[in-house]
């Protein structure tokens, strides 16, 4: 086993666990915290993966923004005791659903053939950060979707500015 190969092993660990915690842990802070784990293996992944713009974004949008605004209101809107049961009456059918999609994840992955496929090389001139700028304003890249979640974001924005303003 290779040192890649290990330290994926590791950061996928590091994922998973975070992730089953954030969804069974019972105090919402801590659900939040374990948030925050998860999202740093996911930037381990993407330093991995040589994608440092990426990893970046990860840990300044998801952990340094997201993550920390989720503790923020977290700690304001404090429930001072729990009510009520950590699972809901539908817990069994989620479960079935949920066993179902995993069955058949595994069975796409088990005809998947490109495991030990490897990435061809970059060329040393390849400007990573250049090419994702392009492909956001290109017409014929992403230019349609990008400017789409914009406006999408800004009628969130004012519709909850509308709504914290309004008494």
């Amino acid at each position: 086993m290779t040192a890649m190969q290990i330290f994926f092993l590791f950061f996928a660990a590091v994922i998973l666990g975070a992730s089953v915690k954030v969804v069974t842990e019972r105090n919402l802070l801590y659900a939040a915290l374990w948030l925050v784990l998860s999202l740093l293996g996911v930037a381990g992944l993407y330093m991995m993966l040589n994608a440092d713009f990426l990893a970046m974004v990860q840990v300044v949008v998801y952990v340094g923004a997201i993550a920390v605004l989720f503790i923020f209101v977290v700690m304001l809107v404090r429930r001072d005791k729990d009510t009520g049961s950590q699972l809901n009456a539908n817990w069994g059918a989620g479960a079935l659903i949920a066993t179902a999609v995993f069955g058949m994840l595994a069975l796409i992955l088990r005809g998947f053939g490109g495991y030990g496929a490897t990435a061809a090389e970059l060329p040393a001139d390849f400007d990573a950060l250049t090419a994702l700028g392009q492909a956001l304003v290109l017409p014929s890249a992403y230019l349609l979707p990008f400017e789409v979640a914009s406006v999408l974001l800004l009628a969130a924005l004012v519709g909850a500015v509308y709504l914290a303003a309004k008494k």
